[in-house]
């Protein structure tokens, strides 16, 4: 038994190594389950290689006795939660980034980020069915607020929460509850670090409201994580004179 709230990582570590037990492998998830786009990502790269896991609706795992990995030839697609960075840039910038070799039918959370920055006024596209893989954003003259539930993708949650800092009215971000549990209280360091470039946000424990407007250059702080330092390193692509601290958490 273990409790699904901290954080899915737990469950994807045991669910992975499972064929090596000799008795097989069951979960009961204690209380809800945080971040279920990752567990379906573990779930389906562990059945490209010839294992089935049993999601029995996010309440339980089941993975037999004897199960075993077979090799195979395994293409790694990009990471989207990577991308969201170039995204975010074309967003913020009024700039075009075309991401190839990602499509919205991959089975990473992280790749509903474009939506979102759709939702704020960017312009989205993406390949064709019969095409190689791309998608690509185009920043539109005004950034508009939104409000976006990303508990499915909460690793994006930081470069949303930048970009709506150059979007007109507040943004509510939402589902953040495992941002407090990672290298650091993200929820926290976006909180100080906004106000460090004159914007206003208010934090809870899952969820946080941004104040669009006109941040300024400054140096910028990063608590050992590298998502903080790529976040905040979007905005130098507006703000001259932006620093990053200790990029090398990066």
């Amino acid at each position: 038994s273990l409790s699904g709230a901290a954080s899915s990582q737990f469950f994807s570590a045991l669910l992975m190594v499972s064929p090596f037990f000799k008795e097989g492998l069951e979960i009961e998830v204690l209380g809800e389950q945080v971040s279920k786009s990752y567990i379906d990502m573990t779930v389906a790269s562990m059945r490209a290689f010839g294992v089935e896991a049993q999601n029995q609706g996010y309440c339980r795992y089941a993975v037999p006795a004897g199960a075993r990995y077979q090799s195979r030839v395994q293409v790694i697609e990009p990471d989207a939660s990577g991308a969201s960075y170039l995204w975010g840039i074309a967003a913020i910038s009024r700039g075009r980034v075309k991401v190839k070799n990602l499509s919205f039918g991959s089975a990473q959370g992280d790749i509903a980020f474009p939506k979102f920055l759709e939702r704020m006024g960017c312009r989205v596209s993406c390949s064709a069915a019969s095409e190689p893989a791309w998608i690509e954003v185009e920043g539109p003259a005004r950034l508009i607020a939104l409000e976006a539930d990303m508990s499915s993708c909460p690793d994006t949650a930081q470069s949303l929460a930048v970009v709506a800092a150059m979007a007109e009215g507040e943004s509510r971000i939402h589902g953040l509850s495992t941002l407090k549990h990672k290298e650091t209280d993200r929820l926290v360091a976006l909180q100080q670090e906004l106000a460090r470039v004159g914007i206003t946000s208010r934090v809870t424990e899952s969820e946080i409201y941004v104040q669009g407007g006109d941040p300024h250059a400054a140096s910028i702080k990063t608590y050992d994580d590298h998502r903080m330092a790529m976040s905040f390193a979007m905005l130098g692509s507006k703000l001259d004179g932006l620093a990053i601290e200790s990029p090398a958490v990066v």
